[in-house]
């Protein structure tokens, strides 16, 4: 199960989770970070991070922003 960035991370795009990421695994897209479900070793380092609260594990995600868990793993396709 790979952490997933939400909502708050729109417009925000601070990077904190990034510097912090032992696996390089957190992209940058046009809108918001993104993670990658399958480099991502679940090791939560981003999470606490993260300035607005938008990282969240894959079973955590708040219900308002379920749908990010498929846009983010639609940016890693294709």
């Amino acid at each position: 199960m790979a952490y997933v960035i939400t909502e708050p991370c729109i417009g925000v795009k601070d990077a904190s989770c990034v510097k912090v990421c032992p696996v390089d695994c957190i992209y940058e897209g046009e809108d918001q970070y993104y993670i990658n479900p399958d480099e991502c070793i679940d090791c939560g380092a981003c999470e606490p991070e993260c300035p607005v609260s938008a990282i969240y594990p894959e079973d955590a995600v708040p219900e308002q922003w379920q749908s990010y868990i498929q846009k983010n793993a639609n940016f890693f396709v294709g």
